[in-house]
């Protein structure tokens, strides 16, 4: 038998912000920016349903744990690039890399059960207003989290075992700022096939059916709120749904448009972009989405300021 000519590599290099070297200075001070604004936005949100008892409800309870969700999400990617921004140095240890690529794959698998849960959430408040507390108790809200959890954690850790069994050989260089599944798994060169099956079945279950069912119990709640006879009782019911389709819009919308840019371009600014509109975008926007549309979250937020000002 003939020696493999593969090597183990013990490095990949992220070159998805490398190809305009005068714009790393402006790049790192966007990046920075975006990064500080959605840690302080969502720690604002899970302060503001933590403090204000009015917000102990399955829906905050839900959307802090979507909050700490995109903290989570932004974390894995924005702090080491910009270490490498600020180093001049683009490459990522091999394991290192493996563990964005697991820890990603975590947290939007949970995000997209979260929003699922959410959706469903919204369905029963508005659809069976009387059974709500009964449905939505504290056992079936804490399950759903720690299910949702445990999904995405088993469906990172398989693909993330899939890969390491390959073989990589001179080739390093990932047209990205962070390790993403599919973009490592075209480095190998060992057969991807049985990678490839998982990764698009894996898509299909955790983007096409929880999407199928938010645009299932979306369809009931509309279909109950037009039924309601006052224009006011219609616009209070639209109002408590408008900052959770908005997110879902959000996260969605810019994962669609990932996958029509993959399809249609291969250039690293075209994936960069994509990239950062589903990996980096979504996180800082959802807290705004939420305070900007939701009263009671304004008025807990307005307290919190209240209460730093006495204190300064």
């Amino acid at each position: 038998m003939e020696p493999a000519n593969q090597t183990c590599i013990s490095e990949f290099f992220l070159m998805g912000l490398t190809y305009a070297p005068e714009l790393q200075p402006l790049i790192f001070n966007v990046f920075l920016l975006m990064y500080l604004i959605t840690i302080m936005g969502n720690l604002l949100i899970i302060l503001a349903v933590s403090i204000d008892s009015h917000l102990h409800t399955p829906m905050y309870f839900f959307l802090c744990n979507l909050s700490f969700t995109d903290i989570c999400a932004s974390t894995t990617t924005v702090p080491k690039l910009l270490l490498n921004i600020q180093a001049h140095d683009q490459s990522i240890t091999y394991i290192g890399c493996l563990s964005q690529v697991c820890f990603i794959l975590i947290f939007c698998v949970l995000e997209s059960c979260l929003l699922t849960v959410m959706a469903y959430d919204r369905y029963v408040a508005i659809c069976q207003p009387l059974r709500y507390t009964i449905i939505m108790n504290p056992f079936l809200c804490i399950l759903s989290v720690l299910l949702s959890l445990v999904i995405s954690t088993i469906n990172a850790l398989l693909h993330t075992l899939l890969v390491l069994p390959l073989s990589f050989c001179t080739e390093q260089d990932i047209p990205n700022f962070f390790c993403e599944l599919g973009q490592v798994t075209k480095l190998a060169c060992s057969d991807t096939f049985i990678n490839i099956i998982i990764i698009y079945t894996a898509t299909i279950i955790f983007s096409v059916i929880p999407l199928s069912g938010i645009i299932f119990s979306y369809f009931q709640i509309v279909s109950s709120i037009l039924k309601i006879p006052s224009v006011g009782g219609r616009h209070k019911a639209f109002s408590t749904c408008g900052s959770h389709l908005s997110v879902v819009s959000l996260f969605y919308g810019t994962g669609l448009g990932v996958y029509m840019s993959s399809s249609v371009s291969n250039s690293s600014s075209s994936n960069v972009i994509a990239s950062m509109m589903y990996s980096v975008v979504p996180q800082m926007l959802n807290p705004f989405i939420y305070s900007f549309r939701n009263k009671e979250i304004k008025g807990a937020l307005r307290k919190i300021f209240l209460r730093l000002y006495v204190w300064v």
